[in-house]
């Protein structure tokens, strides 16, 4: 890969398999979306369903800081031909991420069912979400295992793996949910719960896959009980690394459920359409996120390397590819978006079907801009510039999309800290997913400017 002259072929050797593993990964959402929409009729299940998509990202958000922190430094380490180095990291990485997977575990056990009410789901799906939560609560350790070693592997070069494992875990997710979903093979019709279940069994299977991986070893990159000792120095490498980058992804995070629970109070229906609606618009996400992964990766290796004007080539091939694919589903999205969202929800719910495809509408004008966005955000934290891009981050979903949201979705914004409100447009929630358009065409402008500027080429990590 360090080799190739032309920036698209080693982009395209890291962004296929992960192309493929985020649509296999997405099939495990379309599996448990279609059998509540075919199966489990009313807008509460798919209310919940919209949420849960939420919480489990969260979870797996959670070790966003351990996992870039990995990434970046075993792709450093590995460009420079320190493959021992690479190893040290992904221990102290392991390690890290076993007790933050203990300390989660536990407290969403006592805080999960406060946090679902914090985020102001409808009343009849809140203990819908809360049931599917106490499921797939015990399956945090294997989330923390799939999030950590995908990185340590990626960072070394290796896409393919993760790939194998999303094959396994899909079909895993899809025959255990359906089955225990309708009581298949003498196995009891657990409904509801049989997806949660399903869910998590899937992300059992494929932490126990990347443990023997790493445990035989690959790339480079293998792993001993034995060495599993901290090693403080080299901890604190990886969080001064990550821990910006982990911010910035609890921020997208955090902010994205502040936004989600101003669209939960605009009733049930929006609320199940937001949550079908971002499902299907995952479809442009695969493609933007395999080229934001091959940008990281791509970028640590080459400035590893020393050689920050090809690494520049790589990161501007990437964004105009991924532009490219997201616009062509936008297209798709405009045109088309009714027929994906019948394909879900069939005519169990035609309220929530009608809002879905105005979502559909609306996010396709939003797909270059987020292609931008998401490639230039991963090369930034590929090369170790965090901070960059968490300001960014802040600047645009904590200042433009929430409070804009809910500035055009309701008729009223009251002012916290005052006892005032200023008049809202009163758009619905059509104006909050305005909003979010608006959030990422700044954001994606911002990050230009920043590649354009060139700091992150001297970022020391």
């Amino acid at each position: 890969m360090l080799a190739s002259p032309n920036p698209l072929r080693p982009l395209l050797r890291l962004a296929l398999p992960v192309f493929f593993e985020e649509s296999l990964n997405l099939l495990v959402g379309y599996t448990d979306w279609w059998l509540t929409g075919h199966y489990l009729e009313g807008a509460a299940y798919q209310a919940a369903m919209g949420l849960m998509a939420y919480l489990i990202w969260l979870l797996m958000s959670l070790f966003s800081a351990v996992a870039i922190g990995a990434s970046a430094l075993v792709g450093r380490f590995a460009g420079a031909g320190d493959m021992a180095g690479a190893r040290r990291v992904a221990h102290q990485a392991l390690l890290a991420g076993v007790c933050l997977a203990a300390g989660l575990t536990v407290a969403a056990y006592f805080g999960g069912l406060p946090f679902i009410r914090l985020l102001r789901l409808p009343e009849e799906a809140t203990p819908l979400a809360w049931r599917y939560l106490f499921w797939v609560i015990p399956a945090i350790p294997a989330i923390m295992i799939e999030q950590v070693a995908i990185a340590i592997l990626r960072g070394a070069g290796d896409t393919v793996t993760g790939l194998y494992t999303k094959m396994v875990v899909n079909l895993v997710n899809a025959v255990c949910s359906a089955a225990l979903l309708l009581g298949w093979g003498g196995l009891p019709a657990l409904g509801w719960e049989g997806l949660a279940i399903g869910t998590a069994i899937g992300h059992a299977v494929v932490a126990a896959i990347l443990l023997t991986v790493l445990i035989r070893g690959r790339d480079g990159i293998g792993w001993r009980f034995r060495e599993l000792t901290p090693d403080w120095g080299l901890l604190a490498r990886m969080f001064r690394v990550g821990g910006p980058g982990g911010l910035d992804v609890l921020a997208v995070l955090g902010c994205h459920l502040s936004y989600v629970s101003i669209i939960n109070t605009l009733g049930t229906d929006a609320a199940a359409a937001h949550g079908l609606g971002v499902e299907l618009e995952a479809m442009a996400y695969a493609p933007a996120s395999s080229f934001a992964v091959a940008a990281s990766t791509l970028t640590g290796l080459l400035l590893g390397a020393n050689e920050p004007r090809r690494a520049s080539r790589a990161i501007l091939t990437a964004a105009i590819v991924a532009a490219l694919f997201c616009s062509t589903m936008g297209l798709v999205f405009y045109h088309g978006g009714w027929v994906l969202v019948e394909w879900f929800v069939g005519e169990s719910s035609p309220r929530t079907a009608l809002l879905a495809r105005d979502y559909l509408r609306i996010v396709s004008f939003s797909m270059p801009f987020l292609a931008t966005t998401m490639v230039l955000t991963g090369a930034l934290r590929g090369a170790g510039d965090t901070l960059c891009s968490l300001a960014v981050t802040f600047t645009g979903l904590a200042l433009i999309r929430v409070p804009g949201a809910a500035w055009l979705a309701w008729e009223q914004l009251p002012i916290p800290g005052f006892d005032i409100a200023i008049d809202g447009w009163n758009l619905g929630v059509q104006g909050a997913w305005w909003a979010m358009v608006i959030d990422v065409a700044i954001r994606s402008s911002l990050l230009m400017i920043r590649f354009l500027t060139g700091g992150w080429k001297r970022v020391r990590v």
